[in-house]
């Protein structure tokens, strides 16, 4: 758990407040990643992006497949993240209709080999709870895709820690072995998170509560569901010998504050 915990990296949502948030309450050893957001469009990300970048974190930008229109655009985002030291980014299909050439994270991946490989680390979504459109084995054959492209996996938010379990075994059974990041909640606060859903760009929040079934009853239940507790339940699966899951993707929702908060106390109680 302490190793976990001190690997963590925090989703934020390309806000008018978030570089202010991350900047008072984040040092800059946290890696940050942006998420895309159909209704800001790419620019927000990327210009959210580049500031993080500017002030010295580590910066990881969502590359939504079915926004970019195609290589010619893909080739100057490359070109711009790079020129600011942006070496690594998230390429997940994305909510949004596709606007190009690119119908999904594969094809958009696959331009970034022709492109060279202009990054030095490519993450890439999985689903420890099943997708409400597509079968448990095609997401896990859709890993197996985008091997030769990627260099970890995310997976999506998750609390069943059996779940997890189950999954990172067939995903070795598959021959799938790219470190995973495993996605979890910050301290999120109940009556905020859905309110969030639908102004944060993950989706309309109808397709949001589609994507994590069970995630608003499973929080608002008296106990039901608390970081430590999962994580305690985790660690056992995560500790086997070829599991490789090397950190947390903790989905902060913009309560940056308190994610970091319950951080940092954990680890204290961990290490004392």
């Amino acid at each position: 758990m302490v190793r976990l915990l001190e690997q963590a990296r925090y989703e934020v949502l390309p806000t008018a407040t978030t570089e202010d948030k991350v900047l008072q309450h984040l040092p800059r050893d946290r890696a940050i990643t942006v998420t895309a957001s159909p209704s800001k469009g790419l620019a927000a990300t990327l210009d959210l992006s580049e500031s993080l970048a500017g002030h010295g974190y580590v910066v990881v930008p969502h590359l939504a497949a079915r926004m970019i229109s195609g290589r010619t655009e893909l080739a100057e985002i490359a070109e711009r993240l790079v020129g600011k030291g942006i070496t690594s980014v998230f390429v997940p299909g994305g909510d949004a209709e596709a606007v190009g050439d690119y119908p999904d994270a594969l094809a958009l991946l696959e331009d970034l080999q022709v492109l060279g490989r202009p990054f030095t680390h490519v993450g890439i979504t999985g689903y420890p709870e099943s997708h409400p459109s597509i079968h448990d084995d095609l997401t896990v054959q859709s890993m197996w895709d985008k091997r030769r492209h990627a260099t970890h996996i995310v997976s999506n938010l998750t609390f069943d820690p059996a779940g997890v379990r189950d999954w990172l075994r067939r995903l070795r059974a598959r021959g799938v072995t790219m470190p995973v990041l495993l996605g979890m909640p910050g301290p999120v606060e109940r009556t905020k998170l859905l309110g969030m859903a639908t102004k944060i760009g993950v989706g309309e929040s109808t397709k949001f509560l589609a994507k994590n079934k069970g995630l608003f009853a499973r929080l608002a239940a008296p106990g039901g569901f608390t970081g430590e507790s999962f994580l305690e339940k985790c660690a056992p699966a995560l500790g086997e010998e070829g599991a490789f899951v090397e950190g947390l993707h903790v989905f902060t929702f913009n309560q940056v504050a308190e994610t970091e908060a319950w951080r940092t106390q954990l680890l204290e109680d961990l290490r004392s």
